[in-house]
């Protein structure tokens, strides 16, 4: 797997949308994995405060130490999440995409994963690409993904703080 929008899309994933440009009415309904990639010549910026929503009374910005430390230099994926149905059935893709876009915007979460995007200044240059998957697959392709990544850069993408490990 190449972690490159090249690779990327020869895997399956489609969209390739900056966030600034992104109408989540467009984003398939069903199940499936997405990722955060920066465009071509995006540098990191870090914001002292994130523009992202609190969650659980807690401020989910980092001081630049961590955010510099959490860095992946020269990769293309910054973060790689899943979309399940939840347990109504009434989840997916679309809905967590725009979930996660609102908590950019500030907006409480129901869980901060993906958090540090949101401390990068131009995050709105940021493209979401995703990949629709079967439900059954999705805590498979998400740890296979974040285990790729390890291997190929030493650690997880920028705002993955937790490795997805394949439940039994």
């Amino acid at each position: 797997m190449q972690f490159t929008r090249k690779g990327l899309k020869d895997d399956g994933f489609t969209g390739f949308r900056p966030f600034k440009d992104l109408d989540a009415m467009r984003v398939p309904q069903g199940t499936g994995v997405f990722a955060v990639l920066r465009p071509e010549g995006f540098q990191p910026d870090f914001l002292k405060n994130s523009t992202a929503g609190v969650f659980k009374k807690k401020d989910p910005s980092l001081p630049e130490p961590e955010l510099k430390a959490a860095w992946v230099e020269g990769a293309v994926v910054l973060y790689v999440g899943k979309a399940g149905p939840g347990s109504k059935g009434n989840r997916g893709l679309r809905r967590q995409v725009q979930e996660f876009l609102d908590f950019g915007q500030g907006k409480p979460p129901g869980h901060w994963d993906g958090r540090l995007v949101w401390q990068l200044k131009n995050a709105a240059q940021l493209l979401m690409a995703w990949k629709e998957l079967p439900a059954e697959a999705l805590n498979m392709a998400e740890a296979e993904y974040h285990t790729a990544f390890v291997e190929e850069y030493g650690k997880l993408p920028f705002a993955n703080l937790v490795r997805a490990r394949i439940k039994n």
